[in-house]
């Protein structure tokens, strides 16, 4: 028997004084209410009552310390998987409103739908989805923790419920340290996975949240 439930989490706060779309670089790790929210995702998961047999991250600073309160409260040994990563953006290390002001900018936003900016949506959801069959079938039950970030999480929900990947990034449903969570449910395509809650267990009122690619 496979997983039983694979859990999409957030990172929490970073701490990013300047404002700027960090991306994949180095050096932006949780603030301090960032890391009372990774807790209480962790808490919120425990509270949940179900085992939790495996804890796959992404690389960057952020997403490591967001998963350690799940490592400590539930035993598990952190497996880093590049394919839940961030995504490329040609803004990184910039404030947006200063970057789009300039119009020798403007050329990258040609393609939304692709997007232009960055990596191709489609492209995120595939390494997403691999990574995270790979995990559910990995243990022989129990439940999944994959800790990443907000885009690769908004557009894979988006793929997986038949919706466009195409979006406007203000109105993405991924607040700091939100649990989304599937099963896989057999159909006449075969089995795939379904979302089946969405929960923001993290006080994030005050939180700054402006460095999401």
């Amino acid at each position: 028997m496979p997983a039983d439930r694979l859990h999409l989490v957030r990172h929490g706060e970073v701490h990013n004084p300047r404002r700027v779309l960090y991306g994949r670089l180095p050096g932006f790790g949780l603030s301090v209410d960032g890391r009372r929210m990774a807790r209480q995702a962790a808490e919120y998961v425990r509270g949940l009552e179900r085992p939790v047999s495996a804890l796959v991250v992404s690389p960057l600073q952020r997403t490591r310390e967001s998963a350690e309160p799940f490592a400590e409260l539930f035993g598990a040994e952190p497996f880093i998987d590049d394919r839940v990563i961030e995504p490329t953006n040609v803004f990184e290390g910039r404030r947006m409103k200063q970057a789009l002001a300039n119009p020798l900018n403007w050329r990258h936003l040609s393609r939304p739908a692709v997007p232009s900016w960055g990596e191709p949506y489609e492209r995120i959801v595939s390494r997403m989805v691999a990574a995270m069959d790979e995990a559910w079938e990995r243990v022989p039950s129990g439940d999944v923790v994959v800790v990443s970030h907000q885009l690769p999480i908004w557009v894979t929900h988006l793929a997986l419920s038949h919706q466009p990947t195409r979006h406007d990034p203000r109105k993405r449903r991924c607040a700091l340290s939100s649990v989304t969570s599937f099963e896989r449910r057999d159909g006449a395509g075969g089995s795939r996975f379904v979302e089946v809650a969405y929960a923001t267990p993290a006080a994030t009122a005050g939180a700054v949240d402006v460095g999401a690619v």
